[in-house]
């Protein structure tokens, strides 16, 4: 059995996104700490200083996730795994030592590079390919892990506030990235040994991938429409433009416009992130155990993320704001950006390093435009002001989302002859 076989590959792929969920959040999560090593004085500046670093993050994201898809599926997940693993140690090991705001920008911009141009492009594939009965449960596991840290991750910053410590809070991850270096290194994958397994198709040379390739295509009854193509793209920029500004701005929301202490504030990122956990095992459930079909979980995530958002929005209260918050984390970080990469694999089947590329190019885009944004407004009308209008922008995106998915559960119809709200049929 497959799964058998690549268990550490799986694993390695889970090890490497824990330490991916603390490089997601810990400039957001530090940002006194390091603005004040930086050198700024002015809160505000500072604060701009840092939404401004994280966007070297999605910018590395956005320039390099496509090419390394492509790259991937040419020279295997291994390579990608290690060499991302190595530029993750690089990064951490710059944001320790720099007191330069640039230098620390340019370590997020190797971080953005690292995640998504390496590894995205070869280890949502390999989750995959790991497993590929359980394709779609396999990367909701990817979120699983990447939320355990984000819960673990800021309370620990909390302590470390308080003692005095945050540069423990950076050498955490650099360790972690060092023992994924070595497990990207021992682990065997799939598709590496898939592409050596050569069979002859009416005197033609085929290799099993494209083998699986084919037989996801010979399921549809109509090929999908451009827009179903624009679509299942368009998702990974508003999914990540949700998922990102609610992981990023939450705690700034609640200092800024709930009223709340550091440690509640710290809280709201805690709760955000432990409801995606309760949600990964949930979805994983009910994806792998019961075939719900990954389009149907889409549609509900877009209705509920959207009534989260504006219960935050309009109901100023704590407790509302705490429900919300747990709400918003199990709909929007609960697999919902993994879950959409297997409908876009569903409804494009081809190299999926490729459609890795291509979906995680817009989620790049989201999440180098976001953070952009908003230092743009926290300049001109102030932080708090500024948090409170990145919020209603994402819930405008749950809306159009909902829009989205209504669309793509009509042509799911068409493309493979039953609903998405029936079981998946093998």
């Amino acid at each position: 059995m497959r799964a058998k076989k690549y268990i550490l590959s799986l694993a390695t792929v889970y090890m490497c996104y824990f330490t991916h969920g603390i490089q997601a959040i810990i400039l957001s999560q530090n940002a006194i700490y390091f603005y004040e090593k930086w050198g700024y004085t002015d809160p505000s500046a500072g604060a701009a200083a840092v939404s401004l670093a994280i966007t070297a993050t999605g910018l590395g994201k956005f320039l390099t996730v496509w090419i390394g898809g492509e790259i991937s599926d040419k020279v295997g997940r291994k390579k990608m795994a290690v060499l991302g693993a190595i530029l993750y140690t690089l990064c951490f090991l710059g944001l320790l030592l720099t007191t330069n705001m640039m230098v620390a920008a340019v370590c997020a911009f190797i971080a953005g590079v690292a995640t998504s141009g390496f590894w995205d492009a070869s280890l949502y594939p390999a989750a995959q390919e790991s497993a590929p009965k359980f394709a779609a449960s396999a990367m909701v596991g990817i979120k699983f892990f990447v939320s355990l840290s984000g819960v673990i991750y800021p309370l620990l910053v909390v302590n470390f506030i308080k003692t005095g410590s945050q540069s423990i809070g950076i050498i955490i991850p650099l360790v972690l990235s060092i023992i994924c270096t070595v497990l990207a290194a021992i682990a065997p994958f799939a598709y590496d040994d898939m592409m050596k397994e050569k069979t002859s198709v009416n005197g033609q040379e085929k290799n099993a991938v494209q083998e699986e390739i084919d037989a996801a295509k010979a399921k549809m009854l109509v090929k999908p429409n451009v827009a179903v193509n624009f679509l299942t793209m368009f998702y990974g920029f508003l999914c990540m433009f949700i998922m990102y500004g609610a992981q990023q701005y939450t705690k700034a929301f609640g200092l800024t416009n709930a009223g709340l202490t550091e440690m509640q504030s710290a809280g709201l990122t805690s709760i955000y992130t432990f409801g995606s956990i309760i949600a990964v095992l949930f979805w994983a459930m009910m994806m792998g155990k019961l075939r719900w079909n990954p389009l149907k979980v889409l549609f509900i995530d877009a209705v509920f993320i959207s009534i989260a958002l504006a219960l935050v929005l309009l109901v100023q209260h704590v407790v509302v704001i705490y429900i919300s918050i747990a709400f918003l984390g199990f709909f929007a970080a609960g697999g919902a950006l993994q879950t959409g990469l297997g409908v876009r694999q569903m409804f494009c089947p081809g190299p999926k390093g490729r459609n890795t590329g291509i979906y995680y190019t817009w989620m790049g885009l989201a999440s180098t435009f976001l953070p952009y944004i908003v230092a743009s407004m926290t300049k001109s009308v102030g932080e708090t002001q500024a948090i409170f209008i990145m919020m209603g922008l994402l819930l405008t995106a749950g809306v159009l989302s909902i829009f989205m998915m209504v669309y793509l559960l009509g042509q799911h119809k068409k493309v493979f002859g039953y609903s998405a709200f029936e079981r998946v049929k093998d």
